[in-house]
């Protein structure tokens, strides 16, 4: 079957499918954590001493002894036996922002050869899988292949149900033999460590005695596109890249708005349903959903958590989401850009940190001139992004987020804080050296009757800010959809960690001779003098801002992967993660080869693609194309009529510009011999990437001019907008 029939076909399946079933499907409090093996589950199945002691660790993160470990084995084991599990994974995340498992069955046999369930604490502890066949940074060589993973008992352990049956999935850490973090979770725990120990130091000089361990807190909005998979199994760009490499403009877009929460089409809304009742047996707490900007874009919002917890749930919530639109019939692509013109997707991360005795530090209250500890944590938000920006950059730096940064669609690659007129006026006032009060938003009055009044909030919303305070938390705006929430949450914690050590230092020398008050004011004036060009309320969008932020304020602006991951080597932020523990420079520059790597393999497999579709694809059904009008032109001469050859004329040009860039694309793509990592990402990102974006202008030309029903690729009007 030619391609073009392919698609032809596609479209006849997917309008002639048959009528949705939906199903009636259990209330929440019948599914909610029915296969999550929490605290609840825990204190049913332990004894008193065993439950206190790995609630002591999960809530603190204090060790757990041997003994107790033993203990909760059993007990994790008799409660995934009665789930039908026969095998149990140590879940780990290394550093490709996906989710690795390797698989161990419960059974033993005994002398007599026959087969027993045994699952002990060492089982549980440990477990390994290969360290050097996962990205490593050259932290270990092919003949050094010992790896561990690690249980990592603060986050919960899990039943996975797939058609084949059940597996207990235990949350882990991934170590080399050496010592080394070979994965996102190690850091993350040691950040937030790092953070707790900070942030201590800070509330003890506050007055606070009593002063629980702090914990981050982590809500990741997450968009996706969903295509049928009639369409996507004829595109070998979405299945391989995640991204249509090809493609012209639809005469409808997203030009009038209307998919913005717009009404959820039907054949969607039940695979959200279905995915969210998964999603809620294993205890992720999805909350929001809608339909995003561009058509056949929605998102999904869950409940803010654990920082810790929540990176694991964001990871589970993306594997579900990719198996349970293959259940409908979909595609889901978590790709920042599979469709150009259109918005891309991201992955907005709401960070917040705070504990039990104090709650949310960053939260100002209804009066926050006199909160003085939220002014210190939020000043210590805003000198972490003004002394780190380009870490900030370089930790959500990725091919597939290159697309869609800097663009009016998505924060700038410059970072600034939005902090609101109220907060911004505060710090404004501080960096005068004084503190007299805070506006509040007033009274929304719509004089209207059967309209109740409410307070509005004191500060409006900056889409287009990458790091923005949005009432009791900050959003980092600027995370790809793709990725990890862990990169973030590490760099986030770290910078939030250095800040509070500083603020620590300057803060117990003001107090010996100043009132709390007037010492707080002075630590923060001398912190906005020196980092309060971070802090910015305008439109990040603006060619004025973008002039403004490098001339006059010194802000960077880091444009692309290449440009941005150099900035993990630099003196300022391998001297950050040594000061706090949270990474060794060798743990940092591994880090910066893996994802330099990445970055150059990604750009190699598109271009691959880019080259074998036009050659294979559009080059063929162009030539069809002008076969037949050179043989209609021809026929039409005969009878004494001459048409216009500007189509003809234009489909053969742009045929033989393709093909010629093609051919040189080739070309560069042999080039192996790079004097370092750095070069090597500047030739993927000045010579692969232009040469890419230039063949796909040929090709998105003869799309429109080429007939229809030649044209072997679904496109974009198809797959957006058929569901």
């Amino acid at each position: 079957m030619s391609g073009n029939q392919t698609r032809l076909q596609a479209i006849d399946q997917i309008t002639n499918r048959a009528p949705l079933s939906f199903e009636k499907t259990e209330p929440l409090n019948k599914i909610w954590a029915t296969d999550l093996f929490n605290l609840d589950k825990m204190e049913e199945a332990l004894s008193k001493s065993a439950y206190k002691a790995i609630k002591k660790t999960v809530q603190t993160g204090k060790a757990l002894d041997s003994a107790t470990a033993d203990i909760v084995a059993a007990a994790m084991k008799d409660w995934a036996l009665s789930k039908g599990a026969k095998f149990f994974s140590h879940v780990f995340y290394p550093m490709t922002n996906i989710t690795a498992e390797k698989h161990d069955a419960f059974i033993l046999t005994n002398s007599e050869g026959n087969a027993i369930n045994e699952f002990t604490g060492s089982l549980l502890i440990k477990g390994e899988p290969d360290g050097s066949s996962f990205p490593n940074g050259s932290l270990r060589m092919t003949n050094a292949a010992r790896g561990y993973t690690a249980w990592d008992p603060t986050s919960p352990a899990y039943i996975q149900q797939t058609s084949n049956g059940a597996t207990l999935m235990i949350p882990s850490v991934f170590m080399s033999w050496t010592g080394e973090a070979l994965d996102k979770k190690i850091p993350l725990l040691r950040s937030n460590s790092a953070m707790n120990e900070a942030a201590q130091k800070v509330l003890k000089l506050m007055g606070e005695t009593d002063i629980a361990d702090l914990n981050s807190s982590c809500g990741p909005e997450q968009e996706y596109f969903l295509v049928d998979e009639n369409f996507a199994n004829s595109r070998p760009d979405l299945l391989l890249a995640g991204r249509t490499l090809f493609g012209a403009a639809p005469a409808k877009g997203q030009q009038f708005d209307d998919h913005y929460f717009g009404a959820i089409p039907a054949r969607v809304q039940v695979f959200m349903q279905d995915f969210e009742d998964k999603l809620y047996k294993l205890g992720i707490p999805a909350k929001t959903h809608h339909n995003e900007v561009a058509p056949g874009q929605f998102e999904l919002a869950p409940y803010y958590g654990a920082a810790n917890v929540g990176a694991d749930q964001q990871q589970l919530l993306m594997t579900t989401m990719k198996d349970t639109a293959k259940e409908h019939g979909f595609l889901c692509l978590l790709h920042e850009k599979p469709f150009a013109g259109v918005n891309g997707s991201g992955k907005h991360v709401n960070w917040s940190v705070g504990n039990s005795t104090q709650g949310n530090l960053l939260d100002p209250g209804k009066t926050p001139h006199s909160n003085l500890e939220f002014l210190l944590f939020c000043g210590a938000v805003i000198r972490g992004v003004h002394k780190y920006g380009p870490l900030l950059r370089a930790v959500i730096a990725t091919a597939s987020n290159d697309h869609r940064l800097g663009a009016n669609e998505a924060p700038p690659a410059i970072m600034s804080v939005y902090l609101g007129d109220q907060l911004e006026k505060v710090f404004e006032d501080i960096k005068a050296g004084k503190l007299t009060g805070s506006t509040t938003g007033g009274e929304m009055d719509l004089g209207l009757d059967q309209i109740l009044n409410f307070d509005r909030d004191p500060g409006d919303r900056n889409r287009t800010s990458p790091f923005a305070f949005t009432g009791n938390r900050f959003e980092f705006r600027a995370v790809g959809s793709s990725q990890s929430v862990s990169g973030p949450l590490v760099a986030m914690n770290t910078m939030l960690a250095d800040s509070l050590n500083w603020i620590a230092e300057k803060l117990e020398a003001a107090l010996t001779t100043q009132d709390q008050t007037a010492a707080v004011i002075s630590v923060l004036k001398e912190l906005m003098e020196e980092h309060g060009n971070a802090v910015f309320g305008g439109d990040g969008y603006s060619s004025e801002w973008h002039t403004a932020a490098v001339e006059e304020r010194g802000l960077l602006n880091i444009p692309t992967t290449a440009d941005a991951l150099p900035h993990l080597m630099s003196e300022n932020t391998v001297g950050l993660f040594e000061r706090t523990g949270v990474l060794s420079a060798v743990e940092l520059e591994s880090r910066y080869e893996v994802y330099a790597e990445q970055y150059n393999l990604t750009i190699e497999l598109e271009a691959k693609l880019v080259s074998d579709i036009a050659r294979t694809k559009i080059y063929p059904a162009a030539l069809s194309y002008l076969s037949e009008l050179t043989h209609a032109s021809s026929s039409v001469l005969d009878l004494g009529i001459e048409l216009d050859n500007s189509i003809t004329k234009a489909v053969a040009e742009n045929t033989n510009s393709l093909l010629a860039t093609i051919t040189k694309l080739d070309e560069e793509l042999t080039k192996e011999d790079f004097a370092n990592t750095e070069a090597h990402l500047r030739f993927s990102a000045d010579v692969i990437r232009p040469l890419m974006d230039e063949a796909r202008v040929y090709a998105d030309a003869l799309e429109l001019l080429v007939a229809d029903e030649l044209w072997p690729l679904p496109k974009y009007q198809e797959m957006l907008f058929i569901k």
